[in-house]
């Protein structure tokens, strides 16, 4: 990102000029790199500020622009709040919106999903890796359903590329959101897959200049796309299995050493292996998540919910779908293990929240 902070800093939709060429030229390279690491073409990534922006282009675009007699959106339980607000918002304006209920790993309930679906369906969205309790979902499998009635698909893939790869083909999807921080970019920028024979039907939330096909308009940040793609790469180089391996040892390492403080602790969620490597969501018996947050600052950071809405009071939506009582979610915390997180770390943490918990409980 460096050069294009520091060097090659003009405008890329300059065109009058070497300058803003080189800027072009390094906007339509890390389109390119992007595109390669989820199996699509460069004219079908369109870069945003983030996975938030990315799923209101979608969801909102798609059905702002919808001529035809579909006027049902199918969510899942256990989306991000940014797609939950913007499917609301297209209820608001006459669609139909239908919640599809999940089990208590937080996968989608398929005979719900099949009951559901009908001609009447304009699109199905469900988030690829949840970002509160990890679940990894058969995307392909919820697709071809989709499919069968002629319905469009939307995946929030933001936690995806931490758990494997990313293949908009043989998911069959018609768009899907990414963000940079999640994989250890920048912050503030996304991009959106949009499948070309799909791009007429989104209608822009942006207006201007005409950029990225008239479909997101406004100056690109020349030094956030290229981190983005740098970042994508880096997450399916040939050390990105052995990586999340490692990963998923460690968290399972860090539960192991909860569990073995108090046998009540609990993961909440799927199994281990269908879920983040890096997520560990657990239920402390008896303690207000919150408590345990505080107690354990600044020594480590974790959350009660997704870090977006964690200045909220109310029980994480998620956790309540998968069925926890309002008090179990509330004892709930999610931890996010990460490629610089070590065994010394996790050996840490275990202590610190150990402790924290003992104190806790004996000042009630």
């Amino acid at each position: 990102m460096t050069p294009y902070l520091t060097e090659h800093f003009a405008n890329p939709h300059a065109s009058d000029h070497a300058a803003g060429w080189r800027a072009h030229e390094a906007v339509e390279r890390a389109a390119t790199d992007l595109a390669v690491v989820i199996g699509a073409d460069s004219d079908e990534i369109i870069f945003t500020s983030g996975a938030t922006e990315s799923n209101n282009l979608a969801i909102l675009g798609l059905g702002r622009r919808a001529t035809t007699a579909r006027r049902r959106i199918l969510v899942s339980a256990v989306e991000h709040k940014c797609v939950l607000s913007a499917a609301r918002v297209l209820g608001d304006s006459g669609f139909q919106i239908d919640v599809i209920p999940v089990d208590s790993s937080g996968f989608v309930d398929m005979v719900e999903l099949r009951r559901l679906l009908n001609d009447e369906v304009l699109l199905v969205s469900i988030m690829a890796v949840n970002n509160e309790i990890g679940t990894i979902q058969n995307i392909s499998e919820i697709a071809m359903l989709a499919r069968s009635v002629g319905a469009l698909v939307h995946t929030d893939a933001v936690q995806s590329l931490a758990s494997g790869p990313i293949d908009v083909t043989s998911w069959d999807v018609d768009t899907l959101s990414l963000s940079a921080h999640k994989i250890y970019g920048p912050k503030g920028i996304g991009a959106l897959f949009i499948r070309r024979s799909v791009q007429k039907l989104v209608e822009p939330l942006i207006y201007g200049g005409g950029q990225q096909f008239g479909i997101r308009s406004g100056t690109l940040p020349v030094p956030l796309c290229v981190g983005l793609a740098e970042a994508a790469r880096l997450m399916v180089d040939d050390s990105a299995n052995t990586e999340r391996r490692r990963l998923g040892a460690l968290r399972d390492k860090f539960v192991a050493g909860l569990q073995h403080l108090d046998d009540g602790v609990r993961l909440n969620g799927p199994p281990t292996s269908q879920r983040h490597p890096g997520n560990a969501n657990v239920h402390f018996p008896g303690i207000d998540g919150r408590d345990l947050i505080a107690a354990i600052q600044p020594r480590v950071a974790a959350s009660t919910g997704s870090a977006c809405t964690s200045g909220t009071q109310e029980p994480s939506h998620v956790l309540r779908a998968i069925g926890l009582s309002g008090s179990q979610a509330e004892g709930s915390i999610r931890f996010s293990l990460g490629r610089f997180t070590s065994d010394a770390d996790v050996e840490e943490a275990v202590n610190l929240i150990g402790a924290a918990c003992t104190s806790l409980r004996d000042r009630s």
